[in-house]
């Protein structure tokens, strides 16, 4: 029960510290060479990592369908099953996850340090916000770094799972993407790149309020960065799940209107 109360808690002070945040984009908005910045500097440092899970996702995804369908004679199918499982499922969760030990915990750390060590109350000792010094260009840049790095994922995911078509399933290039289009529709193309976008405001919200409201010195610290990957997962999910219920709502509705 005291878990419950103290999650509660952390909920309801997050969602205020993102309207702080919302409220300071439209009343006292940073510049935007500090989003550039931002946006620079969280792109350099995933983009790797990104890429190679994005590749791992698709061709993982292409093998466990290879196994499915070859049992069926349906391997002229496998490109544009596992592309579409990948794009509007997986894919977006795994790198997900990815980015917020990556990009989570780094925020996290680096803020919760300017913290403990008073960098933060510095700064507003000199009259200036902290909240659009330092939060703001980090909120924004992280959601559209983030949002480019998980499409980016998703794209080398269509790569990796071409390359294991040819060596594991030994279909070529062009029958793989052949149908692609056929089943990869553009609801599930939007719904992935909904979901990417849900990920990267839930991910830039957690580890910027984790960060900022750290104390305890190093120890805090370390804490905030594991609450902050813990955290960042299982909302994750709960996003995950909330954004495909809703998705499947307004594709029935969508059907039902244009039918």
């Amino acid at each position: 029960m005291k878990d419950l109360k103290l999650f509660l808690e952390d909920f309801g002070k997050s969602i205020l510290f993102l309207l702080d945040i919302i409220k300071t984009l439209f009343l006292r908005p940073c510049t935007r060479k500090l989003i550039y910045e931002q946006i620079w500097n969280v792109t350099l440092q995933s983009l790797p990592t990104t890429a190679m899970a994005g590749f791992f996702v698709g061709a993982i995804m292409t093998v466990q369908f290879a196994l499915q369908v070859n049992e069926f004679g349906a391997m002229a199918y496998l490109g544009g099953l596992a592309t579409s499982g990948t794009i509007r499922e997986i894919g977006p969760l795994l790198i997900a996850f990815m980015l917020s030990g990556k990009v989570g915990a780094y925020t996290s750390a680096e803020l919760g340090t300017m913290r403990v060590t008073e960098q933060i109350d510095a700064v507003r000792c000199l009259g200036s916000d902290p909240i659009q010094e330092i939060i703001l260009p980090r909120f924004i840049g992280i959601i559209i770094a983030s949002f480019f790095l998980l499409t980016s994922g998703l794209m080398m995911s269509v790569l990796g799972g071409v390359i294991l078509g040819v060596v594991f399933a030994g279909i070529n290039p062009e029958e793989y993407v052949r149908h692609i289009p056929t089943i990869l529709a553009w609801p599930s193309l939007v719904m992935g790149l909904v979901k990417c976008l849900a990920f990267a405001l839930v991910l830039a919200t957690i580890c910027t309020y984790k960060g900022f409201y750290t104390s305890g010195g190093a120890k805090g610290v370390g804490k905030a960065v594991v609450s902050t990957a813990v955290t960042t997962m299982v909302s994750i999910v709960v996003v995950d799940w909330v954004t495909s219920f809703i998705g499947e709502i307004a594709l029935t509705v969508f059907k039902e209107m244009y039918s």
